[in-house]
């Protein structure tokens, strides 16, 4: 296994964990002033500066992409609703090639409303159905431009409105069918916050190999959990055995970034940004 407690090289900043408190091109400015050399951007926060202008900063400070967030979103009540998130898909894998991202990561989507409590259905296995299906018509266009896609499986507590997809096993699945191959075209995104737990998490990543994890998120589990979307913790703060699995990952032939991904909304949202950066430079060190 690498040894991450001299450097930080591979040390990647989700930037949702600095949203709160700076914009984009602040948070590039803030990470390459510390040697991040790279970021995960979400489509809002390039939106909100320019995606021309991200991919200039990009270039001039020389910090990379270890994925984009995020595509997805397949599930709707109608061919209209369908059509609209694949052209919302084609539009992210086209943002993620400017950026020269590495791969769009997949959050699919579940039962279409349920984000705002008004389901308009309640078949979860529809959703599954229309997020394989919506995966595949994605995955032409993202095969012509040559952008991979990685599914990352969501927790149980999101199956209704976030993902339906909520085991590693299950993306696999999905990968196995659409890319038998192991192309390389698709993969998963595997974020500890939502995958600790698993039972069959070290056999599955096993199973994915090199070949499939493209992306790899970390932050902590807290006891208590006071907001199962928002409380995420820094790293060695909660309960996971960060170090065991990143064994397992690399063990499996992955040799990317850790990507650092804290939704916090009471407490790192809460404190100076540059305070979040250094503890994330220093917690990748002692506890990733």
């Amino acid at each position: 296994m690498r040894d991450f407690s001299q450097d930080h090289r591979w040390l990647s900043l989700n930037t949702a964990t600095v949203r709160k408190q700076w914009k984009l091109d602040r948070i590039i400015e803030e990470c390459a002033r510390r040697d991040i050399r790279a970021i995960s951007p979400w489509r809002d926060q390039v939106a909100a500066v320019g995606l021309e202008k991200v991919a200039r900063q990009l270039r001039d400070t020389g910090i990379v992409l270890s994925g984009y967030c995020r595509g997805g979103f397949f599930p709707a009540a109608d061919a209209a609703g369908h059509q609209a998130a694949l052209l919302d898909n084609r539009q992210a894998i086209d943002e993620a090639k400017t950026l020269g991202a590495p791969c769009v990561v997949l959050v699919v989507g579940s039962l279409p409303g349920a984000l705002t409590g008004k389901p308009a259905y309640t078949d979860i296995a529809r959703a599954r159905t229309e997020v394989f299906d919506g995966i595949a018509a994605a995955l032409e266009y993202a095969r012509q431009v040559g952008m991979p896609l990685a599914i990352e499986p969501l927790h149980p507590m999101q199956a209704a409105e976030r993902a339906c997809v909520n085991t590693l096993e299950h993306a696999l699945d999905i990968c196995d069918a659409l890319d038998p191959q192991q192309t390389g075209a698709l993969g998963v995104a595997l974020d500890i916050y939502h995958v600790w737990w698993d039972p069959k998490l070290q056999q599955q990543i096993a199973r994915a190999g090199a070949a499939r994890l493209l992306a790899y998120h970390v932050c902590d589990w807290l006891l208590p959990t006071r907001d199962l979307l928002n409380d995420r913790g820094m790293m060695g703060d909660g309960v996971v055995e960060l170090k065991k699995i990143r064994g397992w990952v690399e063990d499996a032939g992955y040799q990317g970034y850790s990507e650092v991904e804290i939704f916090s909304e009471l407490d790192w949202w809460q404190r100076p940004g540059e305070e979040v950066l250094d503890t994330c430079v220093s917690r990748h060190r002692s506890a990733v």
